[in-house]
């Protein structure tokens, strides 16, 4: 039976070039993306081209309520046997928005409700449902918080925080079911810069893509497949891994606070209770 692997964000930028990349090298692999809307339709309709096997579901990662439907959804589709047993789940999707004031339905600030939350509740709700080995990899007090620099604050912090819970993942989840952290690094004209505002995102499409030339960014092609490489295996990481684009590195000191990551495990327990 074939594998399956969930990914959110494979729309656009890294998560797509990823998609193709794990289809192309793994043509046996049922890829279920998660997108917002309807758009998952084509989506799946374009990476399935040459037989490859796409289904979809429909998630707003901005909404709580919506990616339990989600996951509840997966969960139904594995019982009846309409999804191969999932390998991995691979949280790629992400947002940065110029404030620290965006809230979202769940009234959380929707930076990190998007890049945190939604990808714990995926993997609390799938964690019994993941076949060994398997991989999750998630991919958030400002001051003035209606600035681009507590937005860019926001986005920062919600990057610790997802290292933090791989940390919790990798001693949790039971064994056979790595937690990896993939950081890809400045990827200039990901649409990550969507919500900023003119001049940012035209110097984010038009000229900082020039910055790939040098060593401080890297294409959205290479990263899509390095990260292609951590979720295939290619590159090999340990469980509570954090992976710097093509090599597993050693992250921020930061990250290895104990105190801090107990706090926000409790925090993201207690947030996504339903």
């Amino acid at each position: 039976m074939p594998d399956g692997l969930a990914v959110a964000g494979a729309s656009r930028g890294i998560g797509r070039v990823a998609a193709a990349h794990i289809l192309r090298r793994s043509p046996d692999a049922h890829l279920l993306v998660v997108t917002r809307g309807t758009s998952g339709t084509q989506l799946a309709t374009e990476l399935a081209a040459g037989g490859h096997a796409v289904s979809h579901v429909s998630a707003d990662l901005g909404s709580l309520g919506s990616v339990r439907a989600a996951a509840t959804e997966i969960r139904g589709r594995l019982g009846r046997g309409d999804l191969p047993p999932l390998r991995g789940f691979v949280g790629n999707a992400g947002i940065q928005y110029t404030n620290a004031l965006t809230e979202g339905p769940d009234g959380f600030e929707t930076t990190f409700t998007v890049n945190v939350l939604a990808n714990h509740l995926f993997v609390r709700l799938l964690q019994d449902h993941f076949a060994a080995p398997g991989r999750p990899r998630p991919r958030g007090a400002f001051p003035r918080a209606d600035t681009a620099v507590a937005g860019g604050t926001a986005y920062s912090t919600s990057k610790l925080a997802a290292i933090y819970l791989v940390h919790g993942y990798a001693r949790r989840l039971p064994a056979g079911i790595d937690a990896v952290t993939y950081n890809p690094g400045f990827v200039p004209g990901t649409g990550l810069a969507r919500h900023a505002d003119p001049v940012s995102r035209f110097a984010m499409r038009r000229i900082l893509p020039m910055a790939t030339l040098t060593p401080f960014a890297t294409g959205r092609n290479a990263v899509g497949r390095y990260l292609a490489d951590v979720v295939l295996g290619t590159t090999g990481a340990p469980t509570g891994s954090y992976v710097d684009r093509n090599r597993v590195d050693r992250s921020s000191e930061e990250s290895y606070d104990p105190r801090r990551e107990v706090e926000l495990w409790d925090a993201a327990e207690r947030l996504t209770a339903a």
